[in-house]
């Protein structure tokens, strides 16, 4: 499934593109084998990684590594220019653009989900606007806390304090969980915020690295909670709890349910976009980006970097309902080829 194109036609103009070019994806050949290296958000990395396994078949030559070290530093690798490409699940600041020498361009890719995933004897729990918030905030700390039993009426919840896993690094998986519990709680606003690295000042915390520590160690902690990209829940076969959105109503997490909360997000001319609490749908969900430099001082760099730009926002888009990310909407995924074909 895509998400709805017709706020995103609107825009995303034309007069954003400085580059005068074909519209349309332009494949230039690699005359030779080249290989680029990027860093940087783990809630994409499944499908990174799928990318660069078929990428191949349209170009043999081209090798794509893809070190999954989470955003924040995957900015800071950019930043110090030490990969070809980064990627990140929080959009780069106006600050930290202006720290990259060779100047960024941010390339979105794919949306998803983030689920909130627990180790509980229960079956479908449902957590309210109020209730995950206080979680997360150390307001509630039992799982049998009367708020919870509030939403799930009928349960048996078990009478033992909860264990939070967050992560350890820093990571835009964390921005798109705080930035919407920020949204929907002014107390978690004010005690935790949204940010990349959040100071988790609540009781039985656990941090771990990467979407695939999170998951492992909600796996083996009964009584834990935590949050992963739906992905990795899927594969981890870990329970997801519904999420009450802005309708009211508890929402699982799907690729359906996903696209239905980015169905009106619109894009401006620098493809940053923050999503923090959506009409309709899963609420908690985001946008993931490439992070690709406007001028690379080696030619081979730049084009094979371009030629992996433009077919993963074409060919690569088709892999993305495979791996439960929503697609980028054609008009933009044009658009952002055409500013890509700029580089120099």
């Amino acid at each position: 499934m895509t998400f709805s194109t017709n706020v995103l036609n609107r825009v995303v103009s034309a007069s954003a593109i400085t580059a005068i070019v074909t519209f349309g994806p332009i494949f230039t050949a690699i005359a030779q084998a080249e290989t680029i290296n990027g860093a940087g958000a783990t809630f994409p990395a499944p499908l990174y990684e799928r990318y660069a396994r078929e990428v191949k078949k349209k170009y043999p030559d081209l090798g794509v590594n893809y070190q999954a070290v989470g955003s924040g530093a995957g900015v800071n690798q950019v930043i110090a220019g030490t990969v070809d490409f980064g990627a990140s699940d929080s959009a780069m600041t106006d600050a930290e653009m202006g720290k990259v020498k060779n100047g960024v361009i941010l390339v979105p890719t794919a949306g998803g989900a983030v689920a909130v995933v627990h180790n509980l004897p229960v079956e479908n729990l449902k957590l309210s606007r109020k209730t995950l918030p206080g979680i997360f905030s150390g307001q509630i700390t039992k799982w049998d806390d009367p708020q919870i039993k509030a939403d799930n009426p009928g349960v048996n919840l078990p009478s033992q304090p909860i264990k939070a896993v967050v992560r350890a690094d820093s990571s835009g998986t964390s921005f798109i969980f705080t930035n919407h519990l920020s949204a929907i709680s002014p107390y978690f606003k004010g005690r935790i915020g949204a940010n990349k690295a959040p100071n988790w000042t609540i009781p039985n915390v656990t941090k771990a690295k990467g979407n695939p520590g999170v998951a492992s160690s909600v796996t083996r902690t009964p009584g834990s909670i935590g949050y992963v990209e739906y992905e990795y829940a899927l594969k981890n076969k870990l329970k997801m709890a519904q999420v009450q959105n802005k309708q009211g109503q508890f929402v699982a997490p799907s690729l359906q349910t996903a696209n239905e909360a980015l169905s009106t997000v619109s894009f401006p001319a620098n493809y940053r976009v923050f999503v923090d609490d959506p009409a309709q749908g899963y609420p908690i969900v985001g946008l993931t980006w490439l992070l690709v430099y406007k001028s690379y001082p080696n030619a081979a760099k730049g084009t094979a970097v371009k030629n992996f730009v433009n077919w993963v926002l074409t060919d690569g888009q088709q892999i993305n309902d495979d791996l439960n990310y929503t697609r980028i909407p054609a008009p933009v995924a044009q658009k952002v080829i055409q500013t890509v074909n700029s580089i120099k």
